[in-house]
């Protein structure tokens, strides 16, 4: 998948090497990837091979309720993300889209009045052949613009409009919204429902404050302690936290079992190295001895990895120690082998079902 980093230098001429002007594009801010935009997603592609176009997705970063909670200085407007934008652009190349258009949502495209985004950005710059929105789509400068006025634009300047219904799942209305309120109970199973896979986080390994190191020299005999492979998270309000069972995908042929914090981390003081950010912090259940050979020196820092979470174990604690922290990553192991346990004896179950 293409992915195109803002437009104004298309006005007027495209680059050398540029795609020909002329796409099918839906416009949204697609958090999550979820079944209702993979919907979407289907449709478009469709009409793009139809048509002999590139399907092209236009997403916005920052989000456009980030924004202007920045600019009125209310951090509650902003909406809780699921996905990062590395994790949005992932989901969107495995559905099939040929382009990404991703525009910088800054005070030049908050002030466009609904016409001029039509004129400048789908006609001039990305030529559009046809155009799918959903059912709540509104553009340009307070949100002044509508279907039926990207609708009459596309009758006299040779384009198509198309509008989506809402995309429901045993009565339910499939939205980020709903995908967010899911994440925030930590029912992890209605989540997958919603996006048709696991929620995962995917990401580079960065350096922590090497504290399951720390653990290890306070429990005689403990190995390696509670080592963790850490995962930034670029927003500062995800959609998810506290502690999960999670699968790591990424350092080697079979996926690893762990159990992972999402969060701001509470037990830890203001010098951590990653300044407060969130992280996903994963230790692995079990560390195969023969990735040892693979990762250099052992480490998998810089590695890119995936990390599903499949069951939320509790929200974070703040532990007044080492001592505690110890003890209360011990149970979190514990409690997570138990939930792989029975998803391994439910799985052997259904197989069994399944050869009657």
């Amino acid at each position: 998948m293409k992915i195109i980093r803002g437009l104004w230098n298309r006005l007027h001429q495209p680059a050398a090497g540029e795609d020909a002007p002329g796409c099918a594009l839906t416009i949204g801010n697609f958090d999550g990837v979820h079944r209702g935009h993979q919907a979407m997603l289907a449709l478009l592609i469709n009409e793009a091979k139809h048509r002999g176009v590139p399907s092209c997705v236009m997403t916005f970063e920052p989000h456009p309720r980030d924004y202007f909670a920045a600019v009125h200085h209310k951090p509650d407007l902003a909406p809780a993300r699921i996905a990062t934008l590395r994790d949005k652009l992932e989901e969107l190349r495995r559905c099939g889209v040929d382009q990404c258009v991703v525009l910088p949502f800054n005070a030049r495209l908050a002030s466009q009045q609904p016409q001029a985004f039509i004129q400048d950005i789908l006609v001039k710059a990305l030529g559009v052949k046809y155009v799918l929105v959903g059912d709540d789509f509104r553009f340009g400068s307070q949100r002044a613009g509508d279907y039926a006025m990207l609708d009459a634009a596309g009758s006299s300047l040779g384009f198509d409009v198309a509008r989506m219904q809402s995309y429901e799942v045993h009565g339910t209305r499939v939205s980020s919204s709903a995908v967010r309120e899911a994440l925030a109970a930590g029912d992890m199973e209605r989540v997958a429902a919603l996006l048709g896979r696991p929620f995962s986080i995917s990401g580079h390994v960065v350096h922590g404050r090497k504290l399951g190191r720390q653990l290890a020299e306070s429990r005689p005999g403990a190995g390696d302690g509670f080592r963790t492979l850490n995962l930034r998270f670029s927003h500062w309000k995800p959609a998810a936290s506290g502690i999960f069972a999670v699968r790591v995908h990424g350092l080697g042929d079979d996926p690893l079992h762990g159990v992972a914090n999402l969060g701001v981390r509470p037990s830890l003081d203001p010098d951590d190295v990653n300044g407060g950010r969130v992280l996903l912090e994963t230790h692995c259940l079990d560390w195969p001895a023969e990735l040892a050979t693979r990762l250099p020196g052992g480490e998998a820092y810089g590695k890119i990895i995936r990390v599903e979470l499949l069951h939320k174990l509790h929200d974070e604690l703040k532990y007044d120690g080492l001592d505690a922290l110890t003890r209360g990553i011990a149970k979190d192991c514990d409690d997570a082998r138990a939930f792989f346990a029975s998803l391994h004896a439910q799985t052997h179950r259904q197989t069994t079902r399944d050869r009657i």
